[in-house]
């Protein structure tokens, strides 16, 4: 059985830490808070929690010793890192810094976060390393805990380009398989089934996931004009959220996701007013670097 999407929206609804919400949409930190704090580090996730995110969104890459790392790109990118010498990764030189050929305890003498985001300037630097996800998530839980609010959901991207299976990414059926062993081993521990999504712009990723597990929501991410229906016919299901670039959104694309019993979080929308005039086109939440930006609407 599928999962009830309406059993989703109700948890993010009563996630909301305001008695009263003249809004109720799914306020998702994008990277944790990327236009705060480095991308996809635990800090960055615990300061989005402090700003009410709902659901904190991130990205997955897998090391040379299968271990699930968090991280954008399947490399260290120069704009964020630094080498074990303390220079920095170079963009000539980043792709050589494959993670897929790394072992985890390896990609830890990289920094990605002392030298800030030439794109994010108001964000903190700090010497950080990339956390692997079991870790992510454990901070997350136990910092939910002590704060005594409810949990957070979680907005799970795997990485992954078909041209560079067993390059830089896993097969999408190994990926699935590892992806699904882990979160079967941290829902054990916190019960998060029900409070996570798998998205990803490879369709083979969701499609081997769903074979594991049809319960867990899924997200298919677009980035270009196709429609709903040609998604739909290469997945061979629908899945419970259709997740575009915003500039893609129209009302009647929103108005077409709803009606298949879709929920539309756009990405990644980082304008205030950009914020506004996609819910009033009725999107069921906003992914933003900046998800303190986003209480004025809540």
């Amino acid at each position: 059985m599928k999962v009830s999407l309406l059993a989703i929206l109700s948890f993010l609804i009563a996630a909301c830490t305001t008695e009263e919400v003249t809004r109720s949409f799914d306020l998702q930190g994008h990277r944790g808070a990327r236009g705060l704090l480095p991308e996809n580090t635990i800090p960055s996730f615990l300061i989005a929690i402090d700003h009410g995110v709902d659901t904190i969104e991130f990205d997955l890459v897998v090391t040379k010793d299968r271990q699930i790392l968090i991280s954008h790109e399947p490399w260290f990118h120069h704009h964020i890192s630094t080498k074990p010498d303390g220079t920095p990764v170079t963009e000539e030189e980043q792709m050589e810094f494959n993670i897929f050929e790394m072992t985890y305890e390896e990609t830890q003498q990289f920094d990605v976060g002392k030298r800030g985001h030439i794109n994010f300037p108001n964000q903190q630097p700090m010497e950080v390393a990339k956390p692997l996800m079991r870790d992510a998530i454990r901070a997350i839980e136990e910092y939910t805990e002590e704060l005594g609010i409810a949990p957070v959901a979680y907005n799970i991207e795997t990485k992954s380009v078909p041209d560079y299976y067993g390059v830089m990414y896993p097969y999408p059926d190994e990926y699935a398989q590892l992806l699904y062993d882990e979160l079967l081993e941290l829902h054990e521990e916190f019960g998060l089934f029900d409070r996570i999504i798998i998205q990803s712009f490879d369709p083979a990723t969701l499609i081997e996931f769903r074979k594991l597990n049809d319960e867990i929501a899924q997200a298919i991410l677009v980035f270009e004009e196709r429609g709903i229906q040609e998604y739909v016919d290469v997945l061979g299901y629908t899945p419970e959220i259709w997740s575009p670039n915003y500039r893609l959104v129209t009302p009647e694309i929103v108005a077409d996701a709803h009606e298949r019993g879709m929920t539309v979080i756009p990405w990644t929308i980082n304008n205030v007013a950009e914020m506004q005039r996609q819910l009033d086109m009725g999107v069921d939440g906003i992914i933003t670097d900046y998800p303190d930006s986003a209480a004025v609407l809540r």
